[in-house]
Order: structure tokens, then C-alpha cells, then sequence
């Protein structure tokens, strides 16, 4: 799960970790209205999405006066907004955070994310952070540092003076920077975040340190922990298929082929796709049913798949072990039935009253092309698209 910067803002803010002042705006006037509870005679008007780029994509802009306001919260409000991160298509603006105006003199780069080979959690940091940190990445690498933090012990104060140091911080911003440093771990730990990144981190003429920016991820496995966090939740931001597809708890990721699959097991699903690939096809979606599925669920599955215009075909692939293959027929059946299937469907069964589920199949009177491996399958169904 994503949220937008000003509500990753709010939980730094929680953490004791240094953040400007800014108010979210959802119109114009909200816009000049933030600008008048700030003061000042410098403000930044931010798009909020969920995708970085945002500055080169126009979607950052500074205002040095409340006309100046008025007019980029017209120009970016409503804008459909596009970065590397976004495709092609961009994505609507429909919130804007105005913030004060920073004394910039140095920006740099931290974020936090688990590193599943070491069973840690990587600190990476950088000298060079703000909206060319891709690049610093891509050609000169050197300048991005990795610590790897044992969730044992922590991040200590010596550890993370040793990473402040190595990205160059001052003398007089050491200090602040293992508190900081400290605080940001603390955040990502407490709130199950998977990415916690601040890019850029500023450190004005007085080497006081500020984000100026806030990323977070958060593991979907946690948040029944996190009601606070779920709240953040902006459905606008995301897939609306996968949106429709978690309230019948089904893992769903959109993707840009014409096959689609429904399977059950994570591991299966992605070996299914890999299988549709292998022998010419392209799948359209992730979709793992689950243990639990019901004639409910699986309906539902293929409504949501079927919403997908692109989809000319429909791969069912299961192994009935918790999930016994008859409670998956009579589900695929009932679906069938429901959305008037239109597109080739091809169903392999293997495990738990497989040959029920397969006699259920073929005595239901729908066109069901059968098959016995996952070959024969991906076979029969890019042919079928084909």
C-alpha cells in the first residue's frame, strides 16, 4: 500500500522527524488558503500522486506571491500528470500539498527498505539525492551507500554516525543526523513500512537538516495492525480492478496481456504465467484465488477479469489441495453462466476430487476445452486466442 507525501509527512512528523510546514489542498481556494495559514512570501505547490517524478513531470512548482499560488494550483489540479514512474498515460491530479518555501543549500538521499537476502534492513544513502537520484544510481553508483541494519539490535548511534559521515555531512549536522537517522528506522519498523524514502533530505546554511519529501510503502500483510495507516488509503491512486478484486480477497495485479489466468497459489500463478509465455502468449493478469475460494469468489474473478477488454481468453489452472478441484468446477460453472462467457476458456485440474471436478466439467454443457498439464494448457489456450 502507498500513500501520498503530506500523509508520509504526518507520520515523520510522529517520529520526531523534521518536516516543513504545508496543509493539503483539494481546490483552488483550499490552495490560497494553505498559502494564508503558512505566511511567508514562498510557497511549493505539489502534485499528489502516487509515483515520484513529480518535479520533472511539472508537478512541482514554486510560488512567490498568492496570485502565483492560485494560478499553478489551477494549472496542476486536474492534470494529468506524467512521469517515469507513471507510464505513459500519467495519472489524474486531484490533491495538492502547498508547503512553505525551504532554504535549500544541500540535498541528499536516505531511505530504508528490507533486504531479503541478508534478512535486514538496508539503509541506502546518498550525497546526491533530488530528482536526478536515477541517474546518480545509473552512472555513478559509488555515490550511493548500502548499511545493512541487524533488526536485533537496531540502528545504532555509532552505525548511524558511520553512514552520515560517509555521505559527506558536515560537523555541525552530525548530531541531528543520528537522531534523525534513528528516528526514521524507529518509523519504519513501528508502522511495517517496506520503503521509507526521503529524497531530498535538505540541509539548509545552518546544516540544520529537513525532508523535503516522504515516500512510503507499507506491507499489505500488516496493516490489519494499522488502522491509522489504512485510513491514508486513496482509492483514486489505484487499480480499480485490484481495488474490486481485495473485496472479495482476492490477489489481483493487472498486467498488459490478452490471457487471462486465474489460479490458485501464488506460486502456481506465477509459473502459469511464465508457462502461457514460454509458449507465445502473454497473460493479462496475476490472480491467485486462494485456499478459500468459493462459486462467489471465483465469479467475481472472472467479472473482473472479463472488465478487461483486452482479455480474449481465459486460463484456469488448479491444484486441489486445500482447494478441493469440484469446489472450483462448480464455481467456474456458475461463473460461466453468469457473465455469459464469450471468450475461450480452457480449465487443467489436477489433485483433490479431480475426477469430479473434471466430470462436473464436461456434463455441464459449456464449451470447456480441457487439458491435463500445464503444456497442454498453455498450448490449448494461446491457439484458442490465436
Amino acid at each position: 500500500m502507498k500513500i501520498h507525501e503530506y500523509q508520509g509527512k504526518e507520520i515523520l512528523r510522529k517520529f520526531d522527524v523534521p518536516v516543513p510546514r504545508g496543509h493539503a489542498a483539494f481546490t483552488v481556494r483550499e490552495a490560497l488558503e494553505a498559502a494564508d495559514k503558512l505566511g511567508g512570501a514562498v510557497w511549493v505547490v505539489k502534485a499528489q500522486i502516487h509515483a515520484g517524478g513529480r518535479g520533472k513531470g511539472g508537478g512541482v512548482k514554486l510560488a512567490r506571491s498568492k496570485a502565483d499560488v492560485e494560478t499553478l494550483a489551477g494549472q496542476i489540479l486536474g492534470m494529468q500528470l506524467i512521469t517515469h514512474q507513471t507510464g505513459p498515460e500519467g495519472q489524474k491530479v486531484r490533491r495538492l500539498y502547498v508547503e512553505e518555501g525551504a532554504d535549500i543549500k544541500k540535498e541528499y538521499y536516505v531511505s530504508l527498505v528490507t533486504d531479503r537476502q541478508s534478512q535486514k534492513v538496508a539503509f541506502i544513502a546518498s550525497s546526491e539525492g533530488g530528482m536526478d537520484i536515477e541517474e546518480v544510481a545509473h552512472s555513478t553508483p559509488e555515490k550511493i551507500i548500502t548499511d545493512l541494519i541487524d533488526p536485533l539490535t537496531g540502528l545504532g548511534a555509532a552505525q548511524a554516525e558511520k553512514i552520515a559521515r560517509a555521505i559527506g555531512l558536515a560537523d555541525v549536522s552530525i548530531a541531528q543526523a543520528v537522531t534523525l537517522f534513528q528516528n526514521l528506522y524507529r518509523c519504519y519498523m513501528e508502522t511495517d513500512a517496506s520503503l521509507v524514502e526521503i529524497n531530498p533530505l535538505n540541509c539548509d546554511s545552518n546544516g540544520k537538516l529537513i525532508a523535503l519529501d516522504a515516500k512510503f510503502n507499507f506491507d499489505a500483510n500488516a496493516l490489519f495492525r494499522h488502522p491509522e495507516i489504512v485510513a491514508y488509503r486513496d482509492l483514486d491512486e489505484e487499480d480499480p480492478a485490484e481495488v474490486e478484486a481485495s473485496k472479495f480477497d482476492l490477489a489481483y495485479i493487472s498486467l498488459d496481456g490478452n490471457i487471462g489466468c486465474l489460479v490458485n497459489g501464488a506460486g502456481l500463478a506465477m509459473a502459469t504465467m511464465d508457462t502461457i509465455k514460454l509458449f507465445g502468449g502473454e497473460p493479462a493478469n496475476f490472480l491467485d484465488v486462494g485456499g478459500g475460494a468459493t462459486a462467489e469468489k471465483v465469479t467475481e474473478a472472472f467479472k473482473i477479469m472479463l472488465a478487461n477488454k483486452e482479455v480474449k481468453g481465459i486460463l484456469v489452472n488448479i491444484f486441489g489441495g486445500i482447494m478441493k478441484c469440484d469446489t472450483i468446477a462448480e464455481g467456474v460453472i456458475t461463473a460461466c453462466k453468469a457473465v455469459n462467457l464469450s471468450v475461450p476458456l480452457v480449465v487443467r485440474m489436477k489433485g483433490t476430487n479431480e475426477d469430479l471436478g473434471k466430470k462436473m466439467l464436461a456434463e455441464s454443457g459449456l464449451p470447456i476445452i480441457a487439458a491435463d498439464t500445464m503444456a497442454e494448457a498453455a498450448t490449448a489456450i494461446v491457439n484458442a486466442v490465436k
